[in-house]
C-alpha cells in the first residue's frame, strides 16, 4: 500500500491507510468504491488524484435528479440519422429499382433500418466511454445520492459485470474494467443491491494534524505559524452547533484567501471579514460572530499535541 500512499501524495492528496487499502482491494478484486462523507472532505478529489497517479483518463459523470440512460450510457446521433434518411429518400428509386416485388423491397429497406441503429450512429456517454477504454480508465460517478432509485438500479449491471446491453447492438463488455468511484453526500440512503457490489469507504472530517498536512501540501506558500492557527480555528468551529460544519475544502479556500490578503497573523478583524469563506449559511455566521474574539484568542494559543487549547 505504500506505493498507493506515495503515488497519491505526489498528486497532492494525503491519503489515510484506510483509503489506500480500499484502492488496493478495488484494483485487485475489480470492485467499485462507494465513497461517503460530508461535502468537501475530498471524495471527488480522491478520484481525480487516482487517475493522475495511475496515468489513466478520468471519465466523470455528474448525477442529478432525472438522469437517465440516454445521458449516462448512450444515445443515437439523431441529426446524422436524419441526414442519412434524406439521402436514402433521394436514392429510393435506385435502391428499390430492381426489386421484383413488395417483399423483396421491404427486405432491402429492412437492411437500411438496421444500419441506422449501428455503431456509426451511436453516441457514447460517460458510462459507455469508460467501458470502451482499451487501457482502462477511472470512472467517477459523482454524487450518486442525487440520482433516482431507478437510475441506481440501472447501474447494477455495470457495477457487477462491467458490461452494458444495448438492444439494437447487443452486449458490450469492457476489455480492462475501469476503476470506479461513486461518491455520496448521504442525501439519501443507497440501496442494498448497490452497496453489495461496492467497497464502502467513509472519509471523515480530518483531525488537526492531518488537516495541517493537507493545507501544507495544497497551499505551500502559507506561513507555518499562520497555518497552525487557522487550522486550530477551524477545528474549534467544528465543535459548534452549526448547520454546516466547514470541511477541508473550506479550510483550503480560507488559507488561499489569507494568502491573497497577505495576512501574517490571525486577528478577530480578519476572521470577521473572511468568515463567509468558511461558513455557508447566514445563521451559522450570525451564531459564530459573537465568539470570534474568543475562538481567535484560543487559536493563538494552539498546543503542540493535538491542538489542545486551554
Amino acid at each position: 500500500m505504500e506505493n498507493i500512499l506515495s503515488g497519491l501524495l505526489d498528486q497532492g492528496y494525503i491519503a489515510s491507510q484506510q483509503i489506500a487499502t480500499a484502492i488496493f482491494i478495488a484494483e485487485n478484486l475489480t470492485k467499485p468504491i462507494l465513497v461517503e462523507g460530508s461535502a468537501g472532505v475530498g471524495k471527488t478529489e480522491l478520484a481525480l488524484a487516482s487517475a493522475a497517479w495511475l496515468g489513466l483518463p478520468l471519465i466523470r459523470m455528474q448525477c442529478y435528479e432525472g438522469l437517465d440512460e440516454s445521458k449516462a450510457l448512450y444515445e443515437w446521433k439523431y441529426g446524422k440519422q436524419l441526414l442519412y434518411t434524406q439521402i436514402l429518400k433521394d436514392k429510393m428509386g435506385d435502391v428499390l429499382g430492381d426489386a421484383p416485388g413488395l417483399d423483396q423491397a421491404m427486405e432491402k429497406l429492412h437492411g437500411f433500418g438496421d444500419m441506422f441503429f449501428s455503431e456509426q450512429f451511436l453516441e457514447p456517454r460517460p458510462l459507455l466511454k469508460a467501458l470502451r477504454q482499451k487501457h482502462g480508465a477511472v470512472l467517477l460517478i459523482d454524487e450518486i445520492d442525487k440520482s433516482d432509485e431507478e437510475f441506481e438500479a440501472f447501474l447494477l449491471e455495470i457495477l457487477s459485470a462491467y458490461q452494458v446491453t444495448i438492444p439494437e447492438i447487443g452486449t458490450i463488455s469492457s476489455t480492462v474494467p475501469p476503476l470506479v468511484f461513486l461518491t455520496s453526500n448521504n442525501m439519501r440512503e443507497m440501496g442494498d443491491a448497490l452497496k453489495r457490489r461496492c467497497l464502502h469507504l467513509y472519509i471523515p472530517l480530518p483531525d488537526a494534524k492531518l488537516e495541517e498536512q493537507i493545507v501544507a501540501a495544497r497551499v505551500p506558500n502559507i506561513e507555518e505559524n499562520l497555518r497552525k492557527k487557522l487550522v486550530a480555528f477551524v477545528q474549534m468551529l467544528r465543535e459548534q452547533d452549526l448547520k454546516k460544519l466547514p470541511s477541508i475544502s473550506e479550510t483550503l479556500d480560507w488559507a488561499r484567501v489569507l494568502l491573497l490578503l497577505h495576512a501574517d497573523d490571525l486577528t478577530p478583524a480578519l476572521v470577521h471579514d473572511t468568515l463567509n469563506v468558511l461558513l455557508k449559511f447566514e445563521q451559522d455566521i450570525a451564531a459564530v460572530r459573537p465568539q470570534i474574539a474568543e475562538i481567535t484568542r484560543k487559536a493563538q494559543q494552539f498546543g503542540d499535541h493535538g491542538y489542545r487549547i486551554t
